[in-house]
């Protein structure tokens, strides 16, 4: 009888965790690292992972959360909007690709059969790539990120008349193609329009009476419910099960709900999409990689090439800018994970020869190993190929600085999100003049449009901040939510202006200190800027005087929260708080027998833990600051502040002398 054991798939997690952080450690994009594990762990390598089927499916329900994630980010209005990009663009481009491709293959005397199941594999695109990277550069809504999603759309529901034609082509299908293919269309057009037509009427109810029992756990079962059940509906009529998560994470992006649903999916979503790139690397064959080489070579040239060259046609033909046409190539130029699943029905058939699946197979592979790195690099690549996107930026900093030309003394506003548009417009009200610099260019496009004094622009290149009138400005205020970028255009400000007044927010606590350091005139910390607008309140209904108040806030912001050191940690922090090197706050009782009892706060190894002693409660009463000679006694609670690790280590000491 055969036993189940666990030893492989903790060796693969091991091997996934090791790999991650190497990836993290040297900026190598973390998928990378998964495609390593899957060869690695795969038939080819250790066959530690079997392949099957079922592992296969499970990776398909990392995309189905990815694109349900995707879905939360468009709407119908945005949908109907882009139906040119994704019927025009989209469709050409799956059209041409497998012409040309077609074309190519049969002049080397590949059979018609042969030739059209591989062009219809080579011309998908990876989903589960294209859409995470545009994700995490924040790119969705800009035209090329417009562009490229709009094709992948399209190839999604290409892929049903795909499915059709190779089993029709190979001898398998029975009746009528084009009965089958009119067939698939009309239940595609029902599906849908049930989805869009009657889910948005019900979605929302749904949502609100889930909500309405206030349970966070039922909540997130009926986010799960949802994505894999639209899912499962759209597979059961022949659609993609990506196609169906998109259409209903769009439908509960004009709900309230949007932002609770993308934050309890997210882990779901990470961990299965890691576990597809693991199966995608596990499809990687080296003997069919060595012996096939050349073979090999033509296909990856023409995923990388060719449709490169297609999409760029078609989009510059379409009217868009030479930079977005490039880079919606660069994005679109790799297999995708429904070309690996043609070629497996088109192998099953005797559609292809094994030799040629095979390489089809790796070229797609590796294209889509290549494309992170390219992808990366994007931006570098069309300024090096493309001058008129050099003069666009050119353009785009010359109407900045004529914009700006006129204005002195300005507060430069940089991110313009929901704290930048208060910041501005309490300066507004005020009379006082300001300019404002976003990367979000849906945004920007709005807000211009309605006459905000705002531009698209990247803080964190120097040219940039000189066109937007840095060295006129006044002062700057930096309100963006990465904390990694605010530190950069801290130190670019800094360093051409020194003396420039720089009023920054802090996210999290522990780059209070960071950011002042740097030179940062203030750093305002979310969390205990809330906390003492709220302890103000409360102190003006005590009776507390205006100017008192005022004076008490004023003296804890100038002490850099000193008097809020540390806070206790609790269940319901963010994930991770109190684990990462923030300073928090612990309290902790001596027992009568505790190591500590009878030793004098001079004595406490404090220092050597990085350990600072708030105060300690007796009984009923607190001692603030106690001197280097106060002896502790038992019963007494020392309330401290430091690391997390060190709090743990110095409460050890303190209890048993370890």
């Amino acid at each position: 009888m055969n036993e189940f054991s666990l030893a492989p798939i903790v060796v693969v997690l091991l091997v996934s965790v090791i790999t991650v952080i190497l990836c993290r450690k040297f900026n190598i994009p973390s998928m990378l690292g998964y495609l390593l594990v899957g060869f690695l762990a795969g038939p080819g390598m250790l066959s530690l992972i079997p392949k099957s089927h079922a592992t296969d499916y499970l990776g398909e329900i990392g995309i189905v959360f990815l694109m349900f994630s995707i879905g939360l980010e468009f709407s119908l209005p945005k949908l109907r909007a882009m139906r040119r990009l994704v019927f025009g663009l989209g469709g050409l481009q799956v059209g041409i690709t497998m012409l040309s491709v077609m074309g190519i293959l049969m002049l080397t005397g590949v059979p018609f059969n042969w030739a059209f199941a591989v062009s219809g594999a080579l011309a998908m695109s990876s989903t589960a790539i294209v859409s995470r990277i545009l994700s995490e550069k924040t790119e969705l809504g800009q035209p090329h990120g417009q562009m490229a999603m709009g094709v992948l759309l399209m190839q999604d529901i290409a892929v049903v008349p795909l499915m059709i034609l190779i089993p029709a082509l190979a001898g398998g299908g029975d009746g009528n193609i084009w009965a089958a293919l009119g067939l698939a269309f009309a239940k595609m057009l029902l599906t849908l329009g049930l989805l869009f037509f009657v889910g948005s009427k019900i979605m929302s109810r749904w949502f609100r009476m889930v909500a309405k029992r206030k349970s966070s756990e039922l909540f997130m079962i009926n986010v799960l419910l949802v994505t894999l059940g639209v899912a499962y509906l759209t597979e059961l009529e022949g659609l993609s099960m990506a196609l169906g998560a998109f259409v209903a994470g769009m439908l509960l992006s004009e709900t309230e709900y949007r932002f609770q649903v993308e934050d309890d999916i997210r882990p779901f979503r990470d961990i299965l999409l890691g576990f597809f790139f693991i199966t995608v690397g596990m499809k990687l064959d080296i003997q069919a990689l060595i012996g096939g080489w050349r073979q090999v070579l033509m296909l990856l040239a023409m995923l990388l090439v060719l449709k490169a060259l297609v999409v760029f046609a078609i989009a510059f033909k379409m009217r868009h800018s030479v930079g977005d046409s490039l880079k919606t190539a660069l994005y679109l130029a790799q297999g995708g994970e429904f070309g690996f699943v043609m070629l497996a029905i088109a192998g099953q058939l005797d559609m292809v020869s094994p030799e040629l699946e095979q390489a089809a197979t790796a070229a797609v592979l590796l294209s889509m190993i290549i494309a992170p790195f390219v992808l990366g690099s994007s931006d570098a690549l069309v300024g090096r190929l493309v001058q008129s996107s050099w003069d666009m930026k050119s353009l785009d900093l010359h109407s900045m600085l004529v914009e700006t030309m006129s204005k002195s003394d300005h507060v430069l506003v940089i991110g313009f999100g929901r704290g930048g548009q208060t910041v501005g417009r309490v300066l507004a009200q005020e009379g006082i003049p300001y300019f404002a610099l976003d990367l979000d260019i849906a945004r920007v496009q709005v807000a211009r449009s309605a006459g905000e004094p705002v531009s698209f622009g990247d803080a964190k290149r120097r040219e940039v901040l000189e066109a937007a009138g840095l060295g006129r400005a006044k002062m700057v205020v930096v309100t963006l939510n990465n904390m990694h970028e605010t530190q950069h255009v801290l130190d670019n400000v800094l360093s051409m202006y020194p003396n420039m007044p720089v009023y920054v927010r802090a996210t999290n606590d522990d780059y209070v200190k960071t950011f002042t350091d740097i030179g940062a005139e203030e750093a305002v910390s979310d969390t205990k800027e809330t906390g003492l607008v709220l302890a103000g309140y409360a102190m003006l209904g005590n009776g507390a005087s205006y100017r008192h108040v005022y004076q008490t806030m004023a003296n804890i912001r100038h002490s850099r929260y000193a008097a809020l050191e540390g806070l206790f940690v609790g269940s319901d922090d963010e994930a991770g708080f109190g684990e990462n090197g923030e300073t928090v706050r612990h309290a902790f009782p001596l027992a009568a027998e505790a190591y500590a009892v009878g030793k004098t706060v001079g004595t406490l190894p404090m220092a050597a833990y990085g350990i600072k002693l708030l105060f300690v409660r007796r009984r009923t009463g607190r001692i603030e600051n106690p001197d280097a000679s106060f002896t502790l006694e038992g019963g007494d609670v020392l309330v401290v502040a430091g690391k997390k690790e060190e709090i743990i280590s110095f409460e050890n000491w303190s209890l048993q002398g370890i």
